[in-house]
């Protein structure tokens, strides 16, 4: 029963369902798929800015009222890990995305029936006049220990997370079957299937390539072996994948992390959790190198650097914030995909599922990096002489 309610598994019907019925339908039901996706993706784009307010304003007010010399230093560490994992995909993405004989999306391809209405929901505000104002709305609320206006932010975000896990993720496999079937019937999809399936190898291997080197720069720093860190966190990788929630397997990352003896107790208390919330390497790596792709796939060409290079250096931000739920990263990160890549409906949807079906491994790189972050934390508090209480004054 478990499987049948997973995430996954609906969108993975939800594929199906819309290949299938793509490559079948007549006119008639595509007439219809191409309406009802129109209005759920109007429904998704006018929630973008909402997520944007609902967590990265409240996440600012809580690090910044709760500022401290160990926690500025672990939330660097998880923004330059997230960024430098973004890059290394775009760089990737330029060097191996050539080479998979993508062709353009647009050859030969049939032409879709028109709306049968059209239903426009448009947004309170753009996309990126969201991300400034969170931002400055997150720091004078801490400046000003602003009681009042940090719990309605909280409630706002708890308010905000109801409306993901009650409204946009149960639309999401209506939404993206729907949207396969306009690819299928168009031939799109049936002609890249094979790309799909090799870049998802490719960016597990990234997932790899990536904790490596953040061990190994953690055990360069602490002078620590970190395989005394990594070989404890077998049972919380496992978990992560079977779970795809950072929350869900908190508790035994905490557990897998008490059991390093290179880690100091106080720091694993402090650190593990913070990580588990604002360090998203994996999920990171996983959409720059996605969103490259399909950019190829569907519009002919990938991002320019200058682009790709600005949506990095963003999406770091927005993963600090980004909702504690499967593919929060790329839900709270949309307003990028659309507003600075300029993705359309058919690429967010394309975006959405191809990120959710391998979510569960970007989550396990999540929480196996942090033990590294973890590691450099602890280590900078015993050089530094840094007591327990003061390392999580929080």
């Amino acid at each position: 029963m478990k499987l049948l309610d997973s995430l996954p598994f609906k969108l993975l019907v939800g594929v199906v369902f819309g290949i299938l019925a793509g490559l079948t339908a007549g006119e008639t039901f595509m007439n219809f798929a191409v309406t009802v996706s129109y209005v759920l993706g109007q429904v998704i784009s006018f929630c973008v800015p909402l997520i944007i307010i609902g967590f990265i304003a409240p996440s600012i007010t809580k690090l910044g009222s709760s500022a401290s010399k160990m926690l500025g230093i672990a939330l660097a560490l998880a923004y330059i890990s997230s960024v430098g994992a973004a890059f290394f995909a775009t760089l990737a993405g330029y060097a191996i995305i050539p080479n998979l004989r993508i062709a353009a999306a647009a050859e030969g391809l049939r032409e879709l029936p028109k709306l049968v209405f059209e239903l426009r929901i448009p947004q309170i505000m753009p996309v990126m006049s969201a991300l400034v104002f969170s931002v400055l709305l997150g720091l004078g609320a801490a400046w000003n220990k602003a009681g009042t206006t940090i719990k309605l932010l909280a409630e706002f975000q708890k308010i905000v997370l109801s409306i993901v896990t009650k409204v946009i993720i149960p639309i999401l496999p209506f939404y993206i079957g729907f949207t396969f079937a306009k690819l299928a019937y168009e031939g799109s999809i049936t002609k890249q299937a094979p790309v799909f399936l090799k870049i998802i190898v490719i960016v597990m291997v990234g997932h790899y390539l990536w904790m490596t080197l953040l061990y190994i720069l953690a055990g360069a720093y602490s002078g620590k072996n970190p395989l005394r860190v990594l070989r404890h966190y077998g049972p919380a990788y496992i978990t992560a994948v079977g779970t795809m929630s950072s929350a869900a397997t908190l508790a035994v990352a905490l557990r897998c992390a008490h059991k390093s003896d290179a880690l100091r107790s106080d720091m694993v208390d402090f650190g593990v959790p913070l990580f588990a919330n604002v360090h998203l390497c994996g999920s990171v790596l996983t959409e720059v190198f996605f969103v490259m792709t399909i950019s190829q796939v569907l519009y002919g060409s990938m991002p320019a650097f200058g682009t790709m290079a600005l949506f990095c250096l963003l999406l770091g931000v927005f993963a600090v914030g980004a909702p504690g739920v499967p593919g929060g990263t790329v839900m709270a990160s949309l307003g990028l995909i659309t507003g600075i890549l300029l993705f359309d409906d058919a690429g967010t949807a394309l975006m959405l599922t191809i990120f959710a079906l391998q979510d569960s491994f970007g989550t396990a790189c999540n929480i196996t990096s942090d033990g590294a972050l973890t590691l450099m934390i602890s280590s900078y508090a015993q050089k530094n002489g840094i007591k327990g209480e003061a390392a999580i004054d929080m």
